[in-house]
């Protein structure tokens, strides 16, 4: 598979893009994992949601589990956020690393067999699966776009102990998919409008 879409050019979303949801699970709203960015992230998702249920595009719902963590299965941490759970979808993946391309159904497959060419990721965290399923998916040879206010992470510590903002993170994680090509870095309402109907 070849990525012919021109870099920098106006977006526009094929009639079946597909939307990967990652990991919008209860477990994100645990106090311990500190501060966040972008409080509005869900509200970006449930907007993206409405989009592709209304135009009948495909949807990923992705499921992160855990051992010993707070998005272990059989816990509360490990159910998706209700607006998620009560969206249709047309996979539902569930993973124990970072990319939803090593997860059960295996994406890559089915994306081939659907003859899907661009992604759209959304979802929880932007520096961490979000950012490692864009790569993967650039990688692969996907047009992958990336909403980045459709999705949030947590400040971090980096090497020496120091805290790293989560807004510092995910530009961070915008400029990397950017420069680098991996995906096409935009905002929700961007895709909105590429995606309405004529």
């Amino acid at each position: 598979m070849t990525n012919t879409a021109p870099f920098g050019a106006p977006l526009r979303l094929t009639d079946d893009a597909v939307l990967i949801v990652i990991d919008v699970q209860q477990g994100f709203e645990d106090p311990v994992l500190g501060a966040r960015d972008n409080p509005e992230a869900e509200q970006r998702i449930a907007e993206l949601l409405d989009l592709w249920h209304n135009t009948g595009r495909p949807v990923v719902v992705v499921q992160h589990e855990t051992t010993g963590g707070t998005l272990d299965r059989g816990t509360p941490g490990y159910e998706l956020k209700p607006f998620v759970a009560a969206a249709s979808r047309d996979l539902h993946i569930t993973k124990t690393v970072n990319s939803a391309f090593y997860g059960t159904p295996d994406l890559h497959e089915w994306l081939q067999q659907r003859g899907a060419t661009q992604l759209v990721t959304v979802g929880i965290m932007t520096n961490v699966c979000n950012e490692t399923t864009a790569r993967m998916g650039g990688n692969l040879g996907y047009d992958v776009v990336f909403p980045i206010d459709a999705m949030h992470t947590f400040d971090m510590a980096g090497p020496d102990g120091g805290k790293i903002p989560a807004a510092d993170l995910a530009r961070a994680t915008a400029a990397t998919l950017h420069s680098m090509r991996f995906a096409k870095v935009v905002t929700t309402k961007d895709v909105l409008a590429a995606g309405a109907p004529e």
